[in-house]
């Protein structure tokens, strides 16, 4: 009977692990995702910075052509 016990004990145990394990891996590959969306959202934003910086430099080459 100790046995039996012991042997369910052990089941519930390792299946309580089992789900730790699979929260944790998921909990990894959210982390994961938003790493990667951070990534992109700051790739687009540089994007957008060199944009207007180019267009302010175009638009003071025009400034200064048209005062010459």
């Amino acid at each position: 009977m100790r046995y039996l016990v012991s042997l369910v004990a052990a089941a519930a145990l390792t299946a309580c692990g089992a789900d730790v394990a699979s929260s944790a891996a998921t909990a990894a590959a959210l982390k994961k995702q938003e790493l990667e969306q951070g990534k992109k959202t700051m790739d687009q934003a540089q994007q957008k910075i060199g944009q207007a910086m180019e267009q302010l430099q175009q638009s003071q080459q025009n400034r200064e052509d048209a005062a010459k």
